[in-house]
């Protein structure tokens, strides 16, 4: 039986938190705006005349820029400085968040939203990499949730003051609030942030950029056409097949290149490869709630949208109170147990959701999202920081762009499935409008979804991940290979463990970095 460790959970360096908690406010913004469009979609559907639920098409626009733009993060951030990336990246989004609040029309949104995609692609990634190449690798757990406790208060605060914005005001000023925390963002980068500069592995693959580019337009399009109407089955079955043909061809561009803009031989680290396909199909199942839920609320439930902010934001509420315990309950139970069980658990509080029904207490539909949000927010930390444990620090670039692309291509593809169970079940059921039972459907699909991702953590290796916490596993102390590691027998017994043939030696700490 394993253990609990007596070492005391490492403490966070000064610099480590300062640059967590201003990357942490960019993120802040997007994850504001993103939370806030979600609650204001039914409004801005009848300011423009279009059917509430076609209006997904202003998150999937935005989430499919992300995923095209992210795999040049890396390369992009070595060649140029993380930080100046960074700043930039915080620039371009508010500019597309002004144009997006003097939008007249959905095709000026979803262009202004593109722009905005643009921004996020570089921000998130880069971000994340500033935070990676200044912590130190004990500390990672503790940084992670430095990093996302205060970007966590964007879906705590987006959806009641989305709400309380289009019932009071204008839905435009969902988009201009952004501008005081962009230029806030900016000025503490360029006094804070420290620039860190890595050599490019190579030329920039401006042919793989261009058919990953190509391959998701073509999928996802298909995707958020299909079973909807809009065009004909031949032509949804044309851009999927044609998606994933490109798909094929990029794998084999690839395979050829020493350095390509998606480095797929990521995934014969164990850690990575297999938190990277976890999260995957769980990220698919939940990247369905922000548009699910408020849709429920307000189409459904015939709630007005600040009511339904004021739901809302409990999920992201218990996600928040989850992060301070997220490295204890890691030292607790580990990695493994952790995806496990809590995965199973937060499908279930998933698929929960699919009961609301208008005669609910409001008490209990907070308690169900409360709870849900919390289980999730451990399950995201969990992956999020394991990914990155047995990634060598030449190949950090590669594995923060190839790790945030695949985040945001499955919360793209859980908008879209979201809304295809959402139609199918409304087509089936003759329902002129979405009704209650189709949203419940929509719920269980996606549950499901994110039940998936559960039985992938069993292939991990049971200490996975226990240096990254200090956790003590039963057995002897193993010496640990590789200059520069710290005398410690329970990080030499995680470490030996790793099935990765040759990982190369461990993260220096924030001091041995090259500045």
């Amino acid at each position: 039986m394993p253990q609990q460790s007596s070492v005391r959970a490492p403490r966070v360096s000064r610099q480590t938190r300062l640059t967590a908690v201003i990357v942490a406010s960019a993120l802040f913004m997007q994850n504001l705006d993103s939370t806030i469009i979600a609650t204001a979609l039914p409004t801005m559907a009848r300011s423009f005349g279009y059917d509430p639920v076609r209006m997904n098409v202003a998150l999937t626009s935005y989430l499919l820029s992300l995923t095209v733009f992210i795999p040049a993060s890396g390369w992009v951030a070595d060649r140029y400085g993380t930080r100046n990336v960074f700043r930039w990246a915080i620039a371009v989004f508010t500019v597309g968040s002004i144009l997006c609040g003097l939008s007249d029309g959905l095709i000026e949104l979803v262009a202004s939203r593109v722009l905005q995609g643009l921004g996020g692609a570089m921000m998130v990634p880069v971000g994340r990499l500033l935070l990676l190449r200044t912590a130190a690798k004990s500390e990672l757990v503790a940084a992670m949730a430095w990093l996302t406790m205060p970007a966590l208060l964007g879906p705590v605060v987006g959806p009641p003051l989305g709400g309380f914005i289009v019932t009071y005001f204008n839905w435009r000023w969902t988009f201009f609030i952004n501008i005081p925390v962009g230029l806030a963002g900016i000025v503490a980068v360029s006094l804070f942030i420290q620039d860190f500069r890595e050599p490019p592995r190579g030329r920039f693959d401006l042919c793989g950029l261009i058919l990953t580019g190509v391959a998701l337009v073509c999928a996802l399009s298909g995707l958020e056409t299909l079973g909807r109407g809009l065009v004909s089955l031949a032509a949804t079955a044309g851009m999927i097949a044609a998606g994933l043909a490109v798909a094929a061809l990029y794998v084999l561009h690839a395979r050829r290149l020493a350095a390509p803009l998606l480095d797929f031989t990521l995934m014969k680290l164990p850690c990575f490869g297999l938190s990277f396909t976890a999260m995957m199909l769980f990220r698919t199942g939940i990247g369905a709630i922000p548009f699910l839920l408020p849709m429920m609320l307000q189409v459904g439930f015939g709630d007005a949208a600040v009511e339904s902010g004021l739901i809302t934001f409990a999920s992201s509420a218990g996600a928040l109170a989850m992060k301070p315990g997220a490295q204890y309950a890691l030292r607790l139970f580990g990695f493994r147990d952790t995806l496990i069980w809590n995965g199973v658990l937060s499908g279930l509080m998933l698929m929960l959701c699919a009961l609301f029904r208008p005669a609910w207490p409001a008490a209990a539909i907070y308690l169900v999202l409360l709870v849900g949000g919390f289980l999730r927010s451990l399950q995201f930390t969990a992956y999020n920081t394991l990914a990155y444990g047995d990634v060598p620090r030449a190949q950090m670039s590669a594995a923060t762009s190839l790790y945030t692309a695949g985040q945001q291509l499955a919360a793209t593809i859980g908008v879209s499935a979201g809304a295809l169970a959402l139609e199918v079940a409304r087509t089936l059921s003759h329902h002129a409008t979405p009704q209650n039972s189709d949203f419940s459907a929509a719920f269980v699909v996606v549950g499901l979804m994110s039940l998936a991702a559960a039985p992938v953590a069993l292939f991990m290796p049971i200490g996975a991940g226990d240096d990254l916490t200090g956790r003590r596993t039963a057995g002897p102390p193993a010496p640990v290979r590789g200059p520069g590691t710290v005398s410690d027998p329970q990080r030499a017994l995680a470490d030996n463990r790793r099935l990765a043939a040759d990982r190369g030696p461990p993260q220096p700490a924030a001091g041995d970095i090259e500045r």
